[in-house]
C-alpha cells in the first residue's frame, strides 16, 4: 500500500514540477474527535479557531443551506452560524483570517465547479468570528472573484493569518495556486492571479497560524510548502471515505484532516520537523504590557523630571544670592 501511495505522490509532484521529498508519516495517526452532528454529512472544509479553545469550524458541501458549524473537541456542535442571503451552490473551503481592520473573521468559499469551468466567477463570503458561540444569523460581506486565465474547479481556500490575503488552489491534474488582490473589494469583481503550482487534485488547504508555511492536501497526501513552488515535505494521510478538509492545530505543530460522510473521524497528523514553528526561548518572550502599569510609570517619570527641574532652578537661585 505505501509503495502505491508513494508512487501516486511521485506522480503528483511530477505534475506540479516539484521534486518529491521523502514521504513522511507511515503510522495511523490518532483521532482528534469524531463529528457526531447528523446534519454534517459532507464536511468539505475545516478551520481551527484561535479564539475558542478546541473549536473547529466546518460546513457541508452543497444542498444543506448556508451554515457554518462550530464543533467542539468532543465532536459535538457548539453553534450554528447561518449566513443570511448567501447561496450554497458548492461550498468547498473555509478559512480563518483578519478582515481589513484586523478583526478575526471566517471566510467560506463557494468555489466548486464540478463541470470544470462553467461558472464565470466564484464567491467568497466573510463573517466576523463570534466572540461568544451560540446559534445566530450573520449577514456576510460578499466577494466575487474570477481567474485571470479562465474559470476552473477548485476546493482549496486559504487566507493568510497576517495579511488577510486570499488564495485558491485549483483541483486539476497539474493544478495551480492563485492569489487574490491585497485587499478584496465587495463592490467589484476581484481577479485571482496564478502564483505557483499545486498538487494534482487538491481538495483543501490552509496556512499555519504564524503564516510561515501552508499546506495543500489531496485525497492521499498533504503537501507542505514554505512558499509557492517551494515544497518542504509530502506527508502521507490515512485512508478516509472522501478526504476533503485540512487545517493546522492552533499551536501549528499538527494538521487536522477530515472527510465527507456521516460520523467521520478527524485525525491529528504530526508535521515533519522542517515544518514546525520555532520554539520561543524564555528570554525572547516579552510579558504583555499592562496599560495601568505603563501609565503609572509615565506619571512617575514625569514627576521625577519635574522635581529635578525644580531642584535645578532652586540651586541656580541659591547660587545667585550667595
Amino acid at each position: 500500500m505505501y509503495r502505491r501511495i508513494g508512487a501516486l505522490t511521485g506522480v503528483c509532484c511530477l505534475l506540479t514540477g516539484s521534486a518529491a521529498p521523502a514521504l513522511a508519516g507511515t503510522g495511523k495517526p490518532p483521532v482528534a474527535f469524531t463529528i457526531t452532528d447528523p446534519r454534517i454529512t459532507e464536511s468539505s472544509g475545516l478551520a481551527a479557531s484561535l479564539r475558542h479553545r478546541g473549536v473547529v469550524y466546518t460546513h457541508n458541501d452543497s444542498g444543506a443551506g448556508a451554515r457554518i458549524f462550530a464543533v467542539g473537541p468532543d465532536g459535538r456542535t457548539r453553534a450554528v452560524l447561518t449566513l443570511a442571503g448567501a447561496a450554497a451552490r458548492d461550498w468547498e473551503g473555509i478559512a480563518l483570517g483578519p478582515d481589513e481592520r484586523g478583526r478575526p473573521s471566517l471566510y467560506v468559499g463557494d468555489i466548486g465547479d464540478n463541470l470544470g469551468g462553467v461558472w464565470p466567477y466564484i464567491t467568497v463570503y466573510r463573517v466576523p468570528e463570534p466572540a461568544r458561540l451560540r446559534d445566530m444569523t450573520l449577514r456576510p460581506t460578499t466577494f466575487r472573484l474570477r481567474y485571470a486565465d479562465g474559470p476552473r474547479n477548485a476546493e482549496a481556500l486559504l487566507v493568510h493569518p497576517g495579511t488577510g490575503r486570499l488564495y485558491v488552489a485549483s483541483k486539476l491534474f497539474g493544478g495551480a495556486l492563485y492569489r487574490g488582490p491585497a485587499r478584496l473589494r465587495s463592490d467589484r469583481t476581484n481577479t485571482l492571479t496564478k502564483v505557483g503550482s499545486a498538487p494534482s487534485m487538491a481538495t483543501d488547504g490552509a496556512f499555519s497560524p504564524d503564516g510561515r508555511t501552508f499546506t495543500l492536501r489531496t485525497y492521499f497526501s498533504a503537501h507542505v510548502f514554505a512558499a509557492p513552488d517551494k515544497l518542504l515535505r509530502v506527508v502521507w494521510l490515512p485512508g478516509q471515505q472522501q478526504g476533503e478538509s485540512i487545517t493546522y492545530t492552533p499551536d501549528g505543530r499538527s494538521l487536522l484532516i477530515g472527510s465527507e460522510g456521516a460520523g467521520q473521524p478527524v485525525y491529528r497528523v504530526a508535521l515533519p520537523a522542517e515544518a514546525l514553528p520555532p520554539r520561543p526561548s524564555p528570554s525572547s518572550v516579552a510579558a504583555p504590557a499592562d496599560p495601568a502599569l505603563r501609565d503609572t510609570d509615565g506619571r512617575r517619570n514625569a514627576l521625577f523630571i519635574a522635581l529635578a527641574v525644580g531642584a535645578a532652578l532652586a540651586y541656580a537661585v541659591f547660587r545667585r544670592r550667595a
